[in-house]
């Protein structure tokens, strides 16, 4: 297929199969794998990323909202869809596409099964980050309320890991765990049923195997961020050089002239800017593009659809491709740099760049 776009986001289906296949091989063989694609698919494009993760042996995909879990299922995806806070306007949608709903409060609980309607639910509780779940002290209160409504189709209990990824934290972990197979043992005993559990992420399954329970949630991992050297990022995001010029020493670049030049200068913009998801942060030398295998520093204050760059030491043209983060500048890197994570720069990406899939 000849390519049109300037800017490309170019996702490799078979590094995502690897990755799930290596995370995979870390749990036994009859653990269910709920694969996130919330936020497109962490920017690199949900339908597509969802239909190839079905064909993987997913169980199940997990999404932020119903916009998300509709689109996605009108696509043509048959297995369930996982919508992790579906709000209170949308029941019918959600009972319209099929899609299951995480239940986290009272309100929850009680506005599903007031519609006397078969819908399958997964119910979360906060087993120490106090974000969204159900309290310890609410179990019984819970049970008796779930009593009340049998359409309601219970397919799992779960909770969040607020810190599996760093050792610092593995003793608040470890009390999560510990949370959580408590208030297991108290509703399970309590609804006369044994039900599917799922706390794990992708660092907790690489660090916490003993505790994958029937279910896992693999979201970052599959997408190729972790410390783990068996899992590669699955995306290069390549662009073009729009213009090269020839700047004087003294001349300066970008908005607020903030950048003066202290020699002769080859420069090079590229149409690629903040409003596409490069954070301003990296303006003025503190990020770079990689042409022609070498690290050119950003120069000026980025702009919403560009940024200029030095292209000392290459003989770069109009033209010629640019990769904005890949193997050479990972996404982690750039986090790093920014100090932030993979998934805002992933999830920051704008929709109106190209995404092509090859495997």
């Amino acid at each position: 297929m000849k390519k049109i776009h300037e800017t490309i986001l170019e996702v490799n289906l078979n590094k995502l199969s690897n990755n799930f296949n290596h995370l995979k091989s870390r749990l036994k063989p009859d653990t269910k794998i709920i694969a996130v694609i919330k936020a497109y698919a962490y920017g690199h494009g949900d339908i597509a990323i969802a239909s190839y993760l079905e064909k993987l042996g997913a169980h199940a995909l997990w999404v932020a909202d119903l916009e998300e879990g509709s689109r996605i299922r009108k696509s043509g995806i048959k297995i369930p869809i996982i919508i992790a806070n579906s709000g209170t306007k949308s029941t019918q949608q959600i009972i319209d596409n099929k899609l299951d709903v995480v239940v986290y409060n009272s309100e929850f609980l009680h506005l599903y099964g007031k519609l006397d309607k078969e819908i399958n639910i997964h119910i979360k509780f906060n087993t120490g980050m106090n974000r969204y779940g159900f309290d310890v002290y609410e179990v019984d209160e819970l049970v008796a309320n779930l009593q009340k409504y049998p359409k309601l189709k219970i397919q799992s209990i779960f909770s969040h890991l607020a810190g599996s990824d760093k050792s610092t934290e593995d003793s608040f972990t470890n009390a999560q765990f510990q949370v959580f197979d408590n208030i297991y043992n108290s509703f399970s005993k309590g609804i006369n049923q044994l039900i599917d559990r799922h706390i794990l992420n992708t660092n907790g399954v690489l660090r916490f195997p003993n505790k994958e329970y029937e279910m896992v949630r693999l979201g970052i991992g599959l997408y190729g961020i972790s410390n783990d050297d068996n899992i590669q990022q699955i995306s290069t995001l390549k662009s073009v050089i729009s213009q090269v010029r020839t700047i004087k020493r003294g001349s300066k670049v970008g908005y607020d002239a903030s950048f003066v030049a202290i020699e002769d200068m080859i420069i090079g913009v590229v149409p690629f800017g903040y409003a596409d998801g490069l954070n301003r942060k990296l303006s003025t030398k503190n990020g770079v593009i990689i042409v022609q295998n070498i690290a050119c520093p950003i120069i000026g204050k980025i702009s919403m659809d560009s940024c200029m760059i030095n292209l000392k030491g290459t003989t770069a043209k109009t033209g010629d491709e640019v990769i904005i983060f890949g193997e050479k500048n990972t996404i982690s890197s750039i986090a790093n740099k920014l100090g932030t994570i993979s998934y805002e720069i992933f999830s920051s990406l704008n929709r109106r760049i190209k995404r092509i899939y090859s495997c």
